[in-house]
Order: C-alpha cells, then structure tokens, then sequence
C-alpha cells in the first residue's frame, strides 16, 4: 500500500498553552476535555489571521465546527510547557480542514484534526469561503475542492 501524503500545513501559527489547576483531572493530567477549548483558542488566532472576523460578522456569514478528531499520545501535567500549533489543511467551497498539535520541548503529545463549514449565520446554511480566504487558498496553490 502507497504512504499516503502528509496534509498541507498551509499558515501554521503557534501559542503557549498555560495549563491551569482546573485543567486536571483526579489523576493529575489535563482532561480530555480541555483540549477541545485550546482548539478554540487556536481555531479563533488563526481565523483572525486569515480573514476580517468582524467584516464576515457583519455581512451574516462565518465558521461553525462540524468535527473534531483528537489522538492523546501522552498525557500533558501541570507545569508541562506546552505549545500548541494549528494550520489549514485544505478546503472546499464551504468546507475546511485544520490540523493541529501540542507539544512539550517538541515532542507531540496531542495531534487534532477539525473539519468545518462556512455558513450563512441566520440559515446556518453552507455558503462559499470569503473571497480573502478563496484567493489565499489559490495563491498558495490550494484552490478549494469539493464541497
């Protein structure tokens, strides 16, 4: 069987990630949980580097999550110094990709892949990326594919 090729990492960002005493669980590693709202920081920073948020807020239309994927590799601790990096891996007319990990010392620990859909924010009905967005996509040689 052919290795299948990695996803693109198409403007990768990255930010600490400050583990807090309420993200522990009983036995002293981070809940499972909390790594779907690191996601959300990540998912927000590179959304607002991508596109005019409050431009797209304003017209009616923006992002909604359809899927989120995680793989615990090794549990993260209180004071681990963890970093957490988020890129596109594609996209469609409406449809896009993320990927995602955590990291201490640069040793993954958590991997994430997020799949979403851009809406019409009062139909909540798939519409096309913004124009901003589609036009990046084309200039890095990834037009939007499929749905």
């Amino acid at each position: 069987m052919p290795a299948r090729e990695a996803p693109a990492r198409l403007w990768p960002i990255s930010m600490p990630i400050e583990i807090k005493g309420y993200d522990i669980d009983a036995w002293g590693i981070v809940s499972n949980i909390v790594y779907v709202r690191w996601l959300e920081d990540l998912r927000t920073a590179l959304l607002w580097s991508l596109v005019d948020w409050q431009r797209c807020y304003r017209e009616g239309h923006g992002p909604v999550l359809a899927r989120t994927e995680i793989d615990y590799r090794r549990p993260l601790r209180l004071g681990d110094p963890v970093v957490g990096r988020m890129w596109v891996e594609g996209a469609g007319r409406s449809r896009w990709r993320v990927g995602a990990e955590f990291a201490v010392e640069q040793r993954v620990m958590a991997t994430a892949r997020q799949e979403g859909y851009w809406v019409d924010l009062h139909t909540v009905r798939p519409v096309p990326l913004p124009e901003a967005l589609r036009a990046r996509l084309a200039a890095a040689g990834a037009p939007p594919q499929g749905p």
